[in-house]
């Protein structure tokens, strides 16, 4: 049987080695995995990672906090065991797709809240933060229970919800002593009123009615 020519010695010569791993074997020099297959490997991990989160947007469109993981794992096409490699618990998955959603929903209100008008940009902002609950329902159990909420994101409503203060008060349409804290618990109770009624015209009947009683001066009519 012939010999490589890389392991052939001469008499009182050591004998040399390939430093080369066998196919399929790892480097032990650098741990790389196996040749030929990282790539593949590589791909499939992002193609069902993507799958997962899809499947868990969807899930949470529907059901909210309350998806499933099974059924996220269903409608991936993945086992259970493939999806917890990928998010080792319910809550890191779920972060993820709100922290997605979260960011569209912020970037809706904040466009809201740049109208001209200070008390329309105030009209607007709820209007919008509130259609954004009743489409995406994990953003609703967000906003509604504090469930998973993105700190960013947070942040960031906080800062648009200061600046709606600051103009309504500077042009006195808001009545005295209106907080931060008194329009983001009026926002978790009309997102719990669009969760129980999923009517429009029911919140928003709503969302006029509390406005209306934030006014410095208590004219607009309830439509």
């Amino acid at each position: 049987m012939s010999t490589p020519a890389d392991q052939r010695s001469t008499p009182g010569e050591p004998r040399v080695l390939s430093s080369e791993p066998a196919l399929g074997e790892p480097h032990a020099a650098t741990g790389e995995p196996p040749i030929g297959e990282p790539r593949a490997l590589r791909r499939d991990a992002a193609r069902n990672r993507a799958a997962i989160v899809a499947a868990a947007r969807s899930a949470c469109d529907e059901h909210g906090g309350a998806a499933d993981v099974r059924d996220i794992a269903r409608r991936a096409g993945v086992g259970m065991g493939t999806l917890y490699r990928h998010f080792p618990a319910k809550e890191e998955l779920l972060a993820e797709v709100l922290h997605e959603q979260f960011e569209t929903w912020t970037e809706a209100v904040r466009r809201a809240a740049a109208a001209t008008d200070p008390w329309t940009a105030l009209t607007d902002f709820f209007h919008q933060a509130l259609r954004g609950c009743a489409r995406q329902h994990a953003v609703m159990d967000s906003v509604v229970g504090g469930w998973c909420r993105p700190s960013e994101e947070a942040a960031t409503l906080g800062v648009i919800i200061d600046e709606l203060l600051d103009r309504a008060n500077a042009a006195g349409l808001l009545r005295p002593g209106v907080t931060r804290a008194d329009l983001l618990l009026l926002l978790q109770s009309l997102g719990y009123a669009v969760k129980v009624t999923r009517d429009d015209g029911s919140w928003q009947r709503l969302v006029h009615i509390s406005l209306d009683g934030l006014r410095a001066v208590h004219t607009a009519p309830v439509s």
